[in-house]
């Protein structure tokens, strides 16, 4: 079987779906590997380190593609008028294909798979159990893009961190809060209070604040009868009455005045980010404060955040909009998405010695983990979530 890993080709996006470890891998496994000539050069993984670990080189996107059994990609490919070049085009009726889709975002890409054949794979929609851990995209991404966004936080701000006492006079801790304590939020934490900041979080969980305190920070929720029961027995968290949502409105408002850094990282699949900062809130901050929204991407969590731009206010505070929070720290976040694509190959590989499929990737459809990321199937949509979509496809 030939798995190619085309060079992506969305603008900022400069990660690669292999490296030379899984690649290496990937051919223990009896598989034939192609990668597009520049590739991994955005992560700074140059053609000759594929090459050192057994993988042909293609030219182009077309060979790279050609007769490829199973593709894997970071982004969905291009369509026709997308860009340059028709990625889905070049992938032949019947492949796997394997990637972060977004196809919530992009239904008539969910169309275009079934009508071209391709059997499409979200890799997003990994489903959280324990044998799947090793294939968490989200998991590993956002756990850099949490890194990431406290670093980028420090370059705009025009102070230290950490407090430092010299003889000239003592520089006070910066003073960091953390607006949703998922994997992002815990590493945000984390990387902020090794930086010497005073840390805080607030998340709609009464469970996370064991997590928040352990890392050194402080929680902030309004702590009533309410709120200790605030979570479903699944884990997920109970719509908060109007008269718990006016307590911790006001509380985060006056918290978020006494802030320096602000990282916001409330997403909701499928919809719109929901608003955490307003105008207000950052009207109150003050000068020279900085508000990092990891979810400008889909609307974001700070009203006045600019997608691609850092804007700064009337009062003096920077509002940052960087697109592609994993893809700023490339090199790392490619080496760990390489690593979930290697896991999940490793777990379809046949590997009964007695049969005649036995170096080839097989896919048992009932799999629970086939089944969550599964889009399409031999022409038909097959997701649940995109059921809609079937209607569409009989008019590509």
């Amino acid at each position: 079987m030939k798995i190619a890993i085309p060079r992506e080709r969305r603008a900022g996006e400069n990660r690669v779906a292999a490296s030379p470890e899984t690649v290496k891998k990937i051919k223990g496994l009896g598989l034939d590997v192609v990668v597009e000539t520049r590739a991994g050069l955005g992560s700074n993984l140059p053609d000759r380190v594929y090459q050192d670990a057994g993988a042909e080189i293609a030219p182009d996107a077309a060979s790279a593609l050609a007769d490829a059994d199973i593709v894997l990609k970071v982004q969905r490919p291009l369509l026709a008028g997308e860009g340059d070049l028709d990625e889905l085009a070049l992938i032949k009726r019947g492949a796997l294909l394997f990637a972060i889709l977004n196809p919530y975002n992009s239904r008539d890409h969910v169309a275009a798979y079934a009508a071209a054949g391709v059997n499409a794979f979200a890799m997003e929609f990994m489903p959280r159990i324990t044998r799947a851990q090793v294939m968490d995209v989200l998991s590993s991404q956002a756990n850099l893009a949490g890194y990431k966004a406290v670093v980028d936080a420090a370059s705009e701000y025009g102070r230290a961190y950490p407090m430092m006492m010299t003889a000239a006079g003592t520089v006070p801790p910066a003073r960091a809060f953390i607006m949703g304590v998922g994997v992002a939020g815990l590493q945000a934490i984390a990387t902020a209070k090794r930086l010497g900041a005073i840390v805080s979080a607030t998340d709609v969980r009464p469970a996370v604040k064991e997590q928040v305190q352990s890392l050194g920070g402080s929680f902030v929720a309004v702590e009533n009868d309410e709120f200790k029961q605030a979570e479903t027995a699944g884990g997920y968290a109970k719509e908060m009455s109007d008269d718990y949502k006016r307590q911790q409105a006001a509380l985060v408002a006056e918290h978020i005045k006494k802030q320096d850094i602000v990282i916001t990282t409330a997403l909701i699949p499928g919809r719109k980010a929901p608003i955490l900062v307003t105008r207000e809130h950052v009207a109150s901050m003050k000068p020279g404060s900085v508000l990092i929204d990891l979810a400008v991407e889909q609307g974001g969590n700070v009203e006045g955040s600019e997608l691609g731009k850092v804007v700064v206010t009337d009062n003096g505070v920077k509002i940052v909009g960087h697109a592609n929070y994993p893809s700023r720290i490339a090199e790392s976040a490619s080496l760990l998405y390489a690593k979930n694509l290697l896991a999940l190959l490793q777990s379809l590989h046949n590997k009964d010695p007695e049969d005649n499929t036995k170096g080839r990737v097989t896919l048992n459809w009932d799999d629970e983990i086939v089944k969550a990321i599964a889009l399409t199937r031999d022409g038909q949509v097959v997701h649940p979530a995109f059921a809609d979509t079937v209607r569409e496809v009989q008019t590509v």
